[in-house]
């Protein structure tokens, strides 16, 4: 199985890690449309306890319009999905691969989505690596 994204390990504390996560995207033109914390539905849907596990929807408007445009099934594969959880001592932040992401289906073989992987691929890679900076 293809690795399904970049991991990124911060040494501070998870709602520190979702602030830095949300603002690295933002600088690489991403917006959060959704926010799914896992462990409140988990404890409330299940009554059972999870570690703090929120998964970020990330969407740059002008990358999805022109996904959904050449391709209207795109929008199964959207937003990008950011994970943000927390662990021992710090938080773990994963972040999809677009490339691997919208070459489900085959897609990724039809050039106008390939140029659009390669660029949200370019910009979720600049996000890890301001990350991992610090």
């Amino acid at each position: 199985m293809a690795e399904l994204g970049t991991e990124v390990r911060l040494d501070c504390p998870f709602e520190t890690a979702i602030d830095r996560t949300t603002a690295a995207l933002g600088e690489a033109g991403f917006g959060i449309i959704s926010r799914i914390d896992l462990d409140k539905a988990f404890r409330e849907k299940l009554g059972v306890s999870f570690r703090r596990y929120t998964i970020l929807g990330a969407c740059n408007p002008a990358l999805a319009h022109r996904a959904v445009s050449a391709v209207p099934e795109m929008g199964l594969l959207l937003p990008c999905n950011v994970t943000v959880e927390e662990t021992d001592g710090g938080s773990l932040v994963r972040i999809v691969d677009a490339a691997v992401m919208l070459g489900a289906g085959g897609l990724g073989s039809r050039p106008e989505i390939a140029a659009l992987a390669t660029d949200a691929g370019e910009r979720l890679a600049r996000v890890a690596r301001t990350l991992a900076a610090g």
